[in-house]
């Protein structure tokens, strides 16, 4: 399993995969725009060609950045490939100097094995509830929000 950079051909497919798990309410619906927008955030996993699996770090702040967009096939559950992909955002976002990584998810258990700590929303800054308003449960949300500390960071 290798865990690498999307490309500009993995956009269509990292579309699909995530609009499938919020067609089933589980995640935020994102549309080709917003995927190519970002296409800089996101890692993957792939198998014969097709992505089976994606994660996004997105720079919040000089000290905060968020998971997001974590989907894997169903078929490809429970193989570690999740982990690695957390693993993959938490590094980078060491090496970019960011001490703190936070996510917003229905699967807190999964977060919680890879290391992350469940908050209080209200803990969160203002500044991370951008895309809230396009959420089908807004303002009624009901994901658990959980952070990582990075801890001290080399200086860049």
């Amino acid at each position: 399993m290798n865990v690498e950079k999307a490309t500009i051909k993995d956009a269509p497919q990292i579309q699909k995969l995530v609009n499938s798990f919020a067609e089933r309410g589980q995640m935020l619906a994102r549309p080709l725009v917003e995927i190519y927008e970002n296409l800089r955030d996101f890692f993957v996993v792939r198998e014969a060609g097709n992505v089976i699996a994606c994660a996004a770090l997105h720079i919040s702040w000089s000290d905060l950045a968020e998971v997001k967009s974590l989907a894997v096939e169903a078929s490809h559950h429970r193989q570690g490939i999740g982990d690695a992909l957390v693993s993959a955002c938490i590094d980078e976002a060491a090496e970019l100097g960011i001490t703190t990584v936070f996510c917003l998810t229905y699967q807190p258990v999964f977060f919680g094995k890879c290391g992350f700590k469940e908050v209080e929303k209200k803990e969160l800054p203002h500044k991370v509830w951008g895309e809230c308003y396009r959420c089908p449960k807004f303002p009624d949300c009901d994901e658990s929000a959980m952070t990582f500390a990075i801890g001290a960071t080399a200086d860049v």
